[in-house]
């Protein structure tokens, strides 16, 4: 069969099965079973055996479950929601007033949740009932909760970050620091948009809230002290060199758990059900790994990537241009893969043409989240889509709409940190060098 033919089959497969409803990981395996199958004569039992086992040894994933357990935790005690209430005061003076929030509390909470769908449902269940009661208009509250929710994709701790590194045998910490400047650059923006919306739309804000005093704002900042003191023990102590990824993790939990405690919102049903939730959410992303690694391996064999790779190189892309067709590649792929998925599956294939054509690998692992924060926002399988569906019960597909400002915003992003790579580099190169 050539790879032509090849290639619409296995995309027909593709289709048939996500649009079945089957699991991302299990869709992602029939398909690399269907590929060796028809093109192939290794046996395809034993390949998927082997590169399940390897996708689940790498040590620079132990980080994984315990930041995913930190943000349960956040998520399941009143942690989360005094975030909310002590961002609120100081953003109700601006245009846009509590809209801002959402940024505001998802750029807080990706600093210690590192993950986009965690960033969005914990914020969400907060905000979206309480924006809703105050009367903001939903179609701005959902959307700017769902470009907002991404970047816990982008800002450290980064669980798809922390993928990237292990798949590219990059720094973690170097990843860490490169995806800061770009994460505040997108909450800017979120920001900036929301207030010039506001100030354009004042028939859909609701009517100011009533004025506080400093002190009163300063009393309810007090409910930030516990987010911040996790953030600066955790991210401070990587950045620091004190304490490797993992070990970062580990003191985050500790904290997350003792200061919750603290509080009084820690109780045995919050801890069991934080710590299941998170070892369900480790076991889905190891699940998802092992089909895309073994899919992956099924392309090696197939010869496609090598393929693809070769009709780039034909065409003596310029830098610009191999970045946009990459773009849309990961866009397109982003309609029916998840974030995780799409790095494991794709680094083998893309990363070495990355670096033949002389492109920082630091610099691309930032781009390449940025563009996957893209396509979180994507229907019909943007994982930010399908948790505010479950949170509103809206059509994902007007979710989508709602979101196609903040999709646009994160292009120019994009269209900035490829015009200006320091963007990215300097915080990185900055640390590393300094005694």
């Amino acid at each position: 069969m050539d790879l032509i033919t090849l290639i619409a089959v296995l995309l027909l497969v593709m289709f048939a099965i996500l649009a079945g409803g089957m699991w991302i990981a299990l869709s992602l395996a029939v398909v690399g079973f269907v590929a060796m199958t028809l093109q192939v004569s290794a046996p395809a039992g034993s390949v998927l055996a082997i590169s399940a086992w390897q996708s689940a040894t790498s040590w620079d994933l132990t980080a994984l479950p315990m930041f995913i357990w930190m943000g349960e935790i956040l998520y399941r005690t009143r942690l989360s929601e005094d975030l909310f209430r002590g961002l609120a005061p100081w953003l109700g003076r601006f245009p846009g007033r509590l809209l801002h929030v959402n940024v505001a509390a998802c750029t807080v909470f990706a600093a210690v949740s590192g993950s986009s769908a965690a960033t969005c449902a914990t914020i969400g269940r907060i905000s979206l009932p309480e924006l809703a009661r105050r009367g903001y208009d939903q179609r701005i509250s959902i959307g700017s909760l769902a470009g907002a929710g991404t970047l816990g994709l982008l800002i450290p701790p980064s669980i798809i970050l922390i993928v990237y590194a292990a798949a590219t045998e990059q720094s973690i910490i170097q990843l860490f620091l490169a995806g800061v400047m770009p994460g505040l650059l997108i909450a800017a923006l979120f920001m900036s948009f929301i207030a010039v919306w506001a100030l354009f739309n004042r028939h859909r804000m609701p009517p100011a809230e009533p004025v506080t005093t400093f002190v009163e704002r300063l009393s309810e900042s007090r409910r930030l002290i516990p987010v911040i003191l996790i953030i600066v023990f955790t991210i401070g102590s990587i950045y620091a060199g004190i304490a490797s990824a993992t070990e970062a993790a580990v003191v985050g939990v500790l904290l997350s758990l003792g200061l919750s405690w603290w509080v009084g919102s820690l109780d045995r049903e919050s801890f069991s059900t934080a710590l299941m939730r998170a070892t369900m959410t480790s076991c889905m992303i190891a699940f998802i790994l092992s089909g895309a690694a073994f899919l992956t391996v099924a392309m090696g064999y197939t010869g496609i990537p090598r393929a693809l790779a070769g009709l780039i190189a034909e065409h003596d892309l310029a830098r610009w241009q191999l970045l946009v067709a990459l773009t849309v590649l990961y866009v397109v792929l982003g309609c029916f893969l998840d974030g995780i998925s799409i790095v494991v599956l794709t680094t083998s294939v893309i990363i070495p043409m990355v670096d033949s054509a002389g492109i920082n690998l630091i610099w691309f692992g930032i781009f390449l989240v940025l563009v996957v924060e893209m396509a979180q926002i994507t229907p019909p399988v943007g994982f930010n889509l399908f948790v505010l569906q479950g949170l509103t019960g809206l059509n994902i597909f007007s979710i989508a709409l709602y979101t196609f400002p903040f999709f646009v915003l994160l292009a120019v992003t994009a269209v900035l940190l490829a015009t200006f790579p320091e963007i990215a580099l300097w915080l990185p190169s900055r640390m590393m060098s300094s005694p």
